[in-house]
């Protein structure tokens, strides 16, 4: 479904991510974790061309992600992005913010749109607030909505970049509920988190970063079992003993 292969890209003269290689099959959850700073969201980001990079492939479904004449904005309706930040309009109701992107991306009716878009609304549920505004609703809650907006473009994958990082402690695992339940219906999943409770959940591997590199590509229970890297081993002691 998603193959990296060798991507390399800098900023100016520094190199964020170096030959990095890695893919993601039909139905896998592939959980991308690592230090602050290690290229883990610039990674995910390059994968629906969200961050252009110079050297390597990628491809999703088939279609080549970095080839120029690929139409991004298409590409992009077909793999769900969830932010750090929720990346809701602000000045448009819930209702709004699942609809638009269906009806100017894909062409859908507002009919059609506001009926898939209120379905996955109530599938993270949150159905009762969809006249309300994003600034009514907790972080916890305007994540759902984020998450429910991607669905409702019919993703064939969903990208996931720190998905809990900006919210406050007893909202994570309100967000964390539905990824699990997503994981456990089959969606293909590349998820950047420090949630290692989550990874050790519904991951089927993980993919460790440090420098721009992936230093480890293997099974989930491997990872946690035996990391092969002194960088891994020293990451999971810190990640976890606290």
């Amino acid at each position: 479904m998603i193959e990296l292969n060798n991507v390399s890209k800098w900023y100016g003269s520094f190199q964020v991510l170096t030959d990095c290689s890695t893919s993601v099959k039909k139905g896998d959850v592939v959980v991308v974790c690592g230090p602050s700073g290690s290229g883990k969201s610039t990674l995910i980001k390059t994968v629906n061309g969200l961050e252009p990079f110079q050297k390597g492939t990628i491809t999703v479904d088939g279609v080549s992600v970095g080839d120029p004449k690929t139409n991004l904005s298409k590409l992009r309706a077909r793999i769900g992005m969830v932010f750090q930040n929720f990346e809701l309009f602000p000045h448009l109701s819930i209702r709004e913010n699942l609809t638009i992107g269906q009806i100017k991306v894909l062409g859908r009716s507002k009919e059609e749109a506001t009926e898939k878009g209120l379905k996955y609304l109530d599938r993270v549920g949150l159905l009762a607030h969809k006249d309300k505004f994003p600034g009514q609703l907790s972080g916890g809650q305007q994540q759902r909505v984020a998450i429910a907006r991607a669905l409702s473009m019919d993703p064939i994958a969903m990208l996931f970049d720190e998905p809990t990082s900006a919210l406050d402690p007893e909202m994570i695992n309100e967000v964390l509920d539905v990824m699990v339940g997503l994981a456990q219906e089959g969606m293909t999943m590349m998820v950047v988190t420090h949630e290692m409770g989550f990874a050790r959940k519904v991951a089927n591997r993980v993919v460790f970063m440090d420098k721009g590199v992936v230093v480890e590509d293997c099974a989930k229970d491997e990872f946690f079992a035996q990391p092969r890297s002194e960088r891994a081993r020293d990451f999971l002691a810190k990640i976890i003993t606290h």
